[in-house]
């Protein structure tokens, strides 16, 4: 009876164990986690902070019109880095694309959209945007642009493109 009960506690132990550690035993490695800093081409690493906290702000943030890269209002702008690359200025790269959360414009860079896309400089109009911060801009910019590495074509293909 004792042995029973030692090995039941041993594999209740063993289960909670399991069921504890995956969050924190997934990391990305570093590949996925570098990304492109400027036009100029740098790239950065963003930390495993910068990843938890890009993907947490851009599900509550963005994803309600961008989820899995899309763009639900207008579908031929998605966020792959082949269309942040096309946009102008280029936002295939964490400061183009923290320059637009804060400053929206049309993907030819001749308007400003503020009034009909978030950004912290509509946080009047988009109370999600009110209270981010730099840090969590580029968090997010981050994990915008981490995800093509992470799932692939996928990432901004929507239904048009990707079908599996």
């Amino acid at each position: 009876m004792l042995r029973k009960c030692f090995l039941l506690a041993v594999a209740a132990v063993f289960l909670m164990l399991q069921v504890a550690t995956p969050a924190n035993a997934v990391e990305m490695d570093e590949a996925l986690r570098t990304v492109k800093l400027n036009e100029a081409g740098q790239e950065v690493v963003l930390t495993m902070e910068q990843v938890a906290l890009g993907k947490k702000l851009f599900n509550d943030t963005c994803a309600q019109c961008h989820a899995g890269g899309v763009t639900k209002t207008s579908p031929d702008l998605d966020l792959s880095t082949e269309s942040l690359a096309g946009a102008i200025p280029t936002r295939d790269h964490i400061e183009g694309l923290v320059d637009y959360m804060k400053n929206p414009t049309s993907y030819d860079g001749e308007l400003e959209i503020y009034e009909m896309h978030p950004s912290t400089r509509s946080a009047d109009i988009y109370p999600e945007m009110r209270n981010l911060t730099d840090d969590e801009l580029y968090a997010i910019a981050g994990h915008v642009l981490s995800q093509p590495k992470v799932i692939g074509a996928r990432w901004g293909a929507g239904k048009t493109r990707y079908s599996t």
